[in-house]
C-alpha cells in the first residue's frame, strides 16, 4: 500500500489540480512524493528522429580505445543498408520471450530442455549497441567487419550464447536461410578465411555445439535456441575487425549455411557467454575477459559494447558491484544473487529463500522474471502506488498483467522500483526500466527458490560491466 505521506501529497495535488482551492488545472507533476518519479507521457512514444548520434562515454575515448557507431536496425538511427523488415508485434515478442525465459530456467535447473541448447593494454574495443529485433525478441545488435577485405555484419549481442555465427554463401533461399538486407558473407572472397578441420583440438573443443558428423573433412557446428530457431554450418576462422585499430585475428565462428526461426534479417549472432568459444573467452588474452555494455533506453538512441577494462588505469569507478556466481548446470550464463526489491522507497517483505536460486543477467530476455512470491509483492505494491494517482488500468498484454492507459496525461508519476543484489549493489530503475508496452515490465516465473532472470528492459541505460568475478551496474551511461 502507498504510505500516508504519499496519500497526503496526492490528495493535495488532486485538490490543487481540481481547482478546489481556486487554482488552475495542473498535472501530477505538481507534487511528486518521495520515492516516486514524474516523467512525460510523451517519453513512452517512439521517436522518429535519431537523437543520439554518439553516446560512447568520454572514458572510452582514450588512445587505445576502438569505438564503432552502431544503430537500431529498424529505428531512425539505422544506416541506409539496415533491414527494412517489419518489427514483430508485441504479442509475438512476448510469446518468444516467454519461450526463451522458460528455456533458460530449464537449463539452469538441470532439467532437460525441450530443445537442446547448443549455445548453452587496457586495450579496449568499444562497439555501440543498438536496438534490434531477432530471435523473436526486442534485443540489441552490433556491427563489425568479418574477413579480408572486411564485410560489415550486423549481429545480435547475446550474453546467453557462446558460439558466434553469420549466414554464409552458399546459402539457399528459405527455408534453408532467411532474408537479410546486408550481403551474405562469402568465405571464398576472404584471404584470411579457413575452415576448421575435423579431428583437431578446436573442433573437439566445440562439445555440445559440434555437429554429429563432418563433411568434406570440415568441422560442422549446430546451435538450437530456446524459441525453436537454429543454425548449422561449418566452424571456421577469420579476422573480426571491431574498429580501424582493433581486430581479432583467427576468430572462430560458425559459417551458417542453413538457418531457420525468428532471426528477422540480422546477419548473425555475437556470443558473449562465459564459455568457449565466446568472443569474451577468445579475446581474454587481449582484453582480460572483461566486457561491458550499455543498452539504450529507446530505438532512437544508441549504446555501446566494450571489450576490455577501459580508461587509462583500468579502474571502474561509479559501479555498484555484486559477486558473479557459478552456474554448474548451465555455465554459459552470468548469475548474480538478487536479495531484495523496493517500490516507492519501501522495501518489500519477501523472504530471502525466494531469491536463493540466483538471477541470470541476460541481454536476450526482454522482461525480468521473478519468483512468484517476489513478483506478487512487487505487483501489489506497484498497483497500490499507481492507484494513488488514479490512472485507469488497461487489459493484460500476454504475460504482462499490470497495464495502464495514459491517454490524455501529459505527465505520469510512477513509484520507483529498485533491485538490490548481493554486497548491497542497488539498481534504481528509470521509467523505461519499469514500464514496457504500457505495462509493468516484470513477470512471474518458476518457483520460489528457483532462478530469476534480469531482462534487458531493466538493464537499459546502465553500463553493465562483467569480469571473471563480478557484475557491476553504472546508471545513466547511455
Amino acid at each position: 500500500m502507498s504510505s500516508p505521506a504519499v496519500r497526503r501529497v496526492v490528495l493535495l495535488s488532486s485538490l490543487l489540480c481540481a481547482g478546489a482551492l481556486g487554482f488552475l488545472p495542473c498535472s501530477h507533476a505538481a507534487a511528486v512524493a518521495p520515492g516516486y518519479v514524474a516523467v512525460s507521457a510523451a517519453s513512452f512514444v517512439p521517436s522518429s528522429t535519431c537523437s543520439s548520434p554518439d553516446r560512447v562515454p568520454p572514458h572510452r575515448r582514450n588512445g587505445t580505445s576502438a569505438v564503432l557507431r552502431l544503430t537500431h536496425r529498424h529505428g531512425p538511427c539505422a544506416p541506409s543498408r539496415a533491414s527494412s523488415l517489419a518489427a514483430p508485434s508485441v504479442a509475438d515478442t512476448l510469446r518468444a520471450d516467454q519461450r526463451r525465459a522458460e528455456y533458460i530456467l530449464r537449463r539452469v535447473s538441470g532439467r532437460a530442455p525441450q530443445l537442446w541448447d547448443s549455445k548453452a593494454a587496457a586495450a579496449v574495443a568499444t562497439v555501440p549497441a543498438s536496438w534490434g529485433y531477432d530471435i523473436g525478441t526486442l534485443n540489441y545488435v552490433v556491427t563489425a567487419s568479418l574477413g579480408t577485405p572486411g564485410v560489415a555484419q550486423t549481429m545480435e549481442v547475446d550474453t546467453g550464447s557462446d558460439l558466434s555465427w553469420v549466414q554464409c554463401k552458399p546459402c539457399a533461399a528459405a527455408p534453408s536461410c532467411y532474408s537479410q538486407k546486408d550481403p551474405l558473407f562469402d568465405p571464398a572472397q576472404s584471404s584470411s578465411y579457413a575452415a576448421v578441420p575435423c579431428g583437431g583440438p578446436v573442433c573437439a573443443g566445440l562439445g555440445i555445439y559440434a555437429a554429429s558428423a563432418c563433411s568434406a573433412a570440415q568441422c560442422g557446428y549446430v546451435v538450437s535456441y530456446g524459441d525453436g530457431s537454429n543454425t548449422t554450418g561449418v566452424y571456421s576462422s577469420d579476422t573480426l575487425t571491431l574498429s580501424a585499430s582493433s581486430a581479432v585475428q583467427g576468430f572462430f565462428f560458425g559459417c551458417g549455411h542453413a538457418q531457420s526461426g525468428l532471426f528477422n534479417g540480422v546477419d548473425g549472432l555475437l556470443g558473449l557467454g562465459r564459455e568457449q568459444p565466446s568472443l569474451v573467452e577468445q579475446t581474454a588474452g587481449t582484453y582480460g575477459g572483461v566486457f561491458s555494455y550499455c543498452l539504450p533506453t529507446k530505438p532512437s538512441t544508441a549504446g555501446y559494447l566494450t571489450l576490455g577494462v577501459g580508461g587509462p588505469s583500468g579502474a571502474a569507478p561509479g559501479f555498484s558491484t555484486t559477486q558473479l556466481l557459478p552456474s554448474p548446470n548451465a555455465p554459459t550464463y552470468y548469475v548474480v544473487m538478487l536479495t531484495g526489491i523496493s517500490v516507492g522507497g519501501q522495501q518489500l517483505s519477501v523472504p530471502a529463500s525466494a531469491f536463493a536460486g540466483g538471477t541470470v543477467v541476460d541481454t536476450g530476455t526482454v522482461v525480468t522474471r521473478l519468483p512468484p512470491t517476489a513478483y506478487a509483492a512487487l505487483r501489489s505494491a506497484f498497483r497500490s502506488g499507481m492507484a494513488s494517482y488514479g490512472y485507469p488500468t488497461a487489459p493484460s498484454n500476454g504475460i504482462l498483467d499490470t497495464c495502464y492507459n495514459f491517454a490524455g496525461y501529459g505527465t505520469v508519476t510512477l513509484p520507483n522500483v529498485a533491485l538490490t543484489f548481493g554486497s548491497g549493489a542497488t539498481v534504481t530503475l528509470g521509467a523505461d526500466g519499469i514500464l514496457s508496452f504500457g505495462c509493468l515490465a516484470f513477470a512471474p516465473s518458476g518457483s520460489d527458490g528457483g532462478m530469476a532472470i534480469l531482462g534487458n528492459v531493466q538493464q537499459r541505460s546502465f553500463e553493465v560491466r562483467i569480469d571473471g568475478t563480478s557484475v557491476g551496474f553504472k546508471p545513466s551511461s547511455c
